[in-house]
């Protein structure tokens, strides 16, 4: 395949990622609209952030496995149509319930697509540009919070929310196009050993990585979920500024990501550890900082920074313990990734519904975010097995 020819592919591939992400974290930014339209809670308008991470963690490993025998390019596909056909129906979705379901339908290709679409995009390009080809794929889903989660809040805020996600069911429809007329066929891609890729679930230190993922992520969908609410009921941040408080953030994603991959190409468990614990220390600095407007805006860009730099060591922990398993490994890590969504997203409303303020929610994500520092720590130790103790001979007396 010719190098321009593989770039056309990678950039659809990655038109695909930016559409995902856009849908995945966008309803962050609208939760007020959706709440007050809907005439629901701002807790239970945070679940639609839990329904679509646990659709994405159902979804991931049984649509790994529905498509683990087609063609790579044809599993693409069906996966965009189900991306397509959820966010469709977000668009027009009458109450609270069929927005849920939506939701759901829409998060189930988002595992399976970004575990595909990095085995396609290696295999697009040379050995040795693959780990800078899986990062342009990658880069759709940063830009997704750059650009495609503050533009979308401002659509929504203009036009109603509903056109967010109209919008974002065209951006799926030319991903689709353009993954169809851009990627070639690949028939030379091997199915992957089902059963050597299930037995890395029987791995200790597999298991303990996704627990890392769930919880050390988790603190920071705890917050996120509700950074709107926070920003103009905390900060005092406008409606129509919440938009540009959001693409700080998304700048500061970009930067972490950047940075938590070269300390893991560095030192990659003390470095996640050192992520972890100073990701906890803003969230719970956060607590207070939301509380001035100013201070509220550069934490919120410090916590993208050290949210995001969590990302590239918690994948590369799971795919460097699953050896030579990786596929499975590497689609569930973005299951628990998500899993780490619902679970902030449930804890982040329980507190407000206690009436514990907004504050609070910040501090109940820097616990969560210490919760899995503890869990690397954990990992980390069993690493390396004890030292039997050095048996000395007993002389007898006499």
């Amino acid at each position: 395949m010719s190098v321009e020819r593989s770039r056309l592919a990678l950039f659809a591939l990655a038109v695909a990622a930016f559409a995902i992400g856009t849908t995945e974290f966008v309803i962050m930014g609208l939760l007020p609209e959706v709440a007050g339209d809907l005439r629901v809670s701002i807790p239970s308008a945070g679940l639609l952030v839990s329904g679509y991470a646990l659709g994405v963690a159902g979804g991931a490993p049984l649509l790994a496995l529905f498509t683990a025998r087609m063609e790579r390019r044809h599993a693409l596909l069906l996966l965009l149509g189900l991306f397509i056909a959820g966010n469709a129906l977000c668009a027009v979705a009458p109450n609270y319930a069929l927005l849920m379901l939506a939701r759901v339908l829409a998060a189930f290709c988002h595992g399976s697509f970004f575990g595909i679409g990095a085995v396609v995009a290696a295999h697009l390009v040379p050995p040795s540009r693959r780990a800078q080809a899986i990062a342009l794929m990658f880069a759709g889903l940063t830009l997704a919070n750059v650009l495609g989660v503050p533009f979308g809040t401002f659509l929504g805020q203009w036009a109603g929310w509903r056109s967010t996600f109209a919008a974002v069911t065209g951006l799926g429809v030319l991903a689709a196009i353009a993954v169809w007329r851009l990627v070639p066929p690949l028939p030379d891609l091997t199915a992957p050993d089902l059963r050597r890729e299930l037995g890395v679930l029987r791995q200790r230190q597999v298991l303990l990585a996704l627990a890392m993922t769930v919880l050390g992520f988790g603190g920071v969908f705890t917050v996120f979920t509700y950074i709107a609410p926070i920003l103009q009921q905390q900060a005092h941040v406008s409606v129509a500024a919440t938009g540009w408080v959001l693409v700080l953030f998304g700048a500061g994603t970009t930067l972490g990501n950047l940075l938590g991959g070269r300390l893991a190409d560095w030192r990659l468990m003390p470095a996640l550890i050192g992520i972890l614990a100073v990701l906890g220390l803003v969230l719970l600095g956060f607590a207070w900082t939301m509380q001035h407007t100013l201070l509220a805006v550069v934490t919120v860009f410090v916590w993208g920074v050290a949210a995001f730099a969590t990302v590239p060591p918690l994948q590369m922990r799971v795919v460097q313990q699953a050896g030579n398993a990786p596929n499975l490994a590497s689609t569930l890590n973005i299951a628990a990734f998500n899993l780490g969504n619902a679970l902030g997203a449930f804890l982040g409303g329980a507190v407000i519904s206690a009436g514990l303020g907004l504050p609070a929610v910040s501090v109940a994500g820097a616990a969560l975010a210490w919760t899995g520092l503890a869990v690397t720590v954990v990992s980390l130790l069993l690493q390396y097995p004890r030292r039997p103790e050095c048996n000395v001979p007993t002389v007898e007396l006499g």
